[in-house]
């Protein structure tokens, strides 16, 4: 019942509002959830910090040397060979990175030395150029140094990596000279059925002839990266008369032998097998652009060239199958193994006797570990070679810097002219003590 004045009202609640609450609620999830959940983050941190090797240690380079008064002396003026390279936090341990950057990038904020080019016309009727860069500032020993560059494959004096290291080589007073590989400047044609080739040194070698023949009282430092190292080396070795005024070599990155590289480029170990597609498709282009001047019906090509290697270009997805059929014709080799045999430096590294520092990078993906046994080697034997080994840098990196962006100037190119600098000063001070002795015994 109902008091006196009380009015029942019913008690209405909507369809579904509890249900509606319910679904709003979250449900409470399992622990087993949260722990898939950490599991999955911790396996992408383990994967980042695995690919950017960031558990790697930063060290000094490996130096392989005898124990002589020029490897002391070196080890007291060149600091950065027992200093620490300290690459960018990141990513800078990371070997793939380091050489893509290079790669696609170059170097940051690169400067734009102005040079003039310089062309030669060579006996087979090719027009081989070279930009010429007039040094900024006096040099350290006062004398006329000039540093002859030779860039890596299908590279040139435009490419961003050079631009920096001859800025650099400038202000610290060298003249550079840098070889324009035949073939790889897009707005220059070809005026013979041939371009550039691993090993071949007729254009390196006209350059530094001009350079001699101009600059007569000039001293040579010789520098090559990458597949210019292999050019440079193999060019010391040909002749001792190529060694003449020549202070010092550098190799940087080159691979010693293609005969024994062409295996582990065909590997997939540290994607190797993918940088060479990826160089292939390069080269590819570069050939075709000048399909005309090699394949036309208006050229005299070499007996073994045919118009047939020109549709297996096409299909090439190695460096090596465009080195077999294309390349190694340009100079009249059987094979392939001839080809790499006869054009590989490793067999004239024995004849150089001026000073020689060669560097790679431990973390190189495009020169296996086992290529390493060579400069080593070497090494042991000759008191004029020093090998440098940093564990990080990969293929012509060498990047510095704090976290995450990289410095305009890289360690290699830093420590190239730091070598130069050092050797100068060698020859200064063994010139200034042989004229002390001179006199000396001019008075006894």
């Amino acid at each position: 019942g109902f008091g006196q004045g009380e009015k029942w009202e019913p008690q209405i609640k909507p369809i579904g509002h509890l249900s509606m609450n319910a679904m709003l609620e979250t449900p409470e999830l399992p622990a087993v959830f949260d722990g898939v959940k950490l599991a999955a983050v911790a396996a992408v941190l383990y994967v980042i910090v695995r690919c950017l090797n960031l558990k790697s240690p930063t060290a000094p380079p490996d130096l392989y040397f005898q124990d002589s008064g020029l490897s002391r002396f070196l080890l007291k003026s060149c600091p950065l060979l027992t200093k620490e390279y300290i690459p960018p936090l990141i990513w800078g341990k990371s070997g793939h990175i380091q050489t893509a950057l290079y790669g696609k990038m170059g170097r940051v904020r690169s400067p734009h030395p102005y040079g003039h080019r310089k062309f030669i016309t060579m006996s087979d009727g090719a027009t081989s150029t070279f930009d010429l860069f007039e040094p900024l500032a006096e040099h350290c020993v006062g004398d006329d140094i000039t540093m002859v560059i030779c860039p890596g494959i299908a590279n040139h004096s435009e490419k961003q990596y050079i631009r920096t290291f001859v800025d650099y080589a400038q202000k610290n007073g060298y003249r550079c000279a840098v070889l324009n590989h035949l073939g790889a400047l897009p707005n220059i044609e070809l005026t013979s059925p041939r371009m550039f080739t691993y090993g071949c040194t007729w254009e390196f070698g006209a350059m530094v002839n001009y350079i001699k023949k101009t600059y007569p009282l000039t001293q040579l430092v010789v520098v090559g990266f990458s597949l210019g190292g292999n050019i440079v080396c193999k060019y010391l070795g040909e002749t001792q008369a190529n060694q003449e005024k020549v202070l010092c070599c550098v190799s940087v990155c080159q691979g010693y032998s293609a005969l024994r590289a062409q295996e582990t480029f065909m590997q997939w170990d540290q994607c190797r097998r993918f940088y060479n597609f990826l160089m292939a498709d390069n080269m590819k282009k570069i050939i075709l652009s000048h399909r005309q001047a090699l394949f036309g019906d208006h050229v005299k090509k070499p007996q073994s060239l045919e118009d047939t290697d020109l549709s297996r270009l096409y299909t090439a997805t190695s460096l090596m199958q465009i080195d077999d059929n294309v390349m190694r014709k340009f100079h009249g080799y059987n094979s392939l193994k001839e080809y790499y045999e006869e054009e590989s430096c490793m067999r004239y590294l024995h004849r150089i006797y001026v000073p020689l520092m060669l560097v790679n990078a431990a973390d190189d993906p495009l020169v296996h570990e086992s290529l390493l046994t060579i400069p080593k080697s070497l090494s042991e034997k000759r008191e004029n070679v020093m090998f440098v080994l940093p564990l990080h840098g990969g293929h012509l990196g060498f990047f510095e810097g704090s976290v995450l962006f990289p410095e305009p100037l890289t360690w290699m190119d830093k420590l190239v002219v730091e070598y130069a600098n050092a050797i100068c000063q060698w020859e200064r001070n063994k010139s200034q003590c042989s004229d002390t002795e001179q006199v000396e015994a001019d008075l006894e």
